[in-house]
């Protein structure tokens, strides 16, 4: 993990003054556990997550207040503001603060979406098979969420086939029983 952030760390900027780092793949997978030490291992990185941003209306049609609200103002060296969807409330919660930082991290399915591509300075896919990431995460979130999961997997396939991350990742991230495997990812071919 130190290795990986030392990488990110050299990288130049891609976003204004940050090196923006998408941590994407399935539902489950692991992402915000993966995302959480990382940043850690940066020295307390902002992580950014798509699950905050997204809704139940919008569950992949949030690419353009993601951009509005913090792309455009990270790329300008301003704080950004958005919203924290509230998924039980069903509503959003007044502007939280994301000043810009070195890294940050935007954590979440869709990270590596073609809109926010150009701003990523790296891709990482956390490569667990889409059945295995849905298992874990119908483990995790339980029989209240069954229904939700149901439209979920619907809604990711469809977004992965019209949106594919895998293919543009830099790294690939296989969870391992103790620790991480960081290997090149597709994009290293292109």
């Amino acid at each position: 993990m130190r290795a990986l952030a030392a990488q990110l760390r050299r990288l130049p900027p891609s976003c204004g003054p940050v090196r923006l780092v998408g941590v994407d793949g399935h539902a489950g997978s692991g992402k915000s556990t993966f995302a959480r030490r990382l940043a850690a291992a940066l020295g307390g990185a902002p992580v950014l997550h798509l699950d905050d941003i997204a809704s139940h209306e919008e569950l992949f049609a949030w690419d353009g207040r993601l951009l509005t609200e913090v792309i455009e103002p990270l790329a300008r060296g301003a704080a950004a503001h958005y919203s924290l969807y509230d998924w039980r409330a069903r509503r959003f919660s007044p502007p939280r603060v994301l000043a810009p930082a070195p890294v940050i991290l935007v954590e979440g399915v869709g990270a590596g979406r073609r809109a926010l591509r150009p701003y990523l300075a790296r891709l990482l896919w956390m490569d667990l098979p889409r059945e295995e990431s849905w298992a874990r995460g119908r483990a995790r979130d339980g029989e209240e969420q069954r229904e939700f999961w149901t439209g979920w997997t619907a809604a990711e396939r469809r977004h992965f086939a019209a949106d594919p991350s895998r293919p543009f990742a830099d790294l690939l991230v296989r969870q391992l029983e103790s620790g991480y495997e960081v290997a090149p990812g597709p994009a290293a071919d292109l």
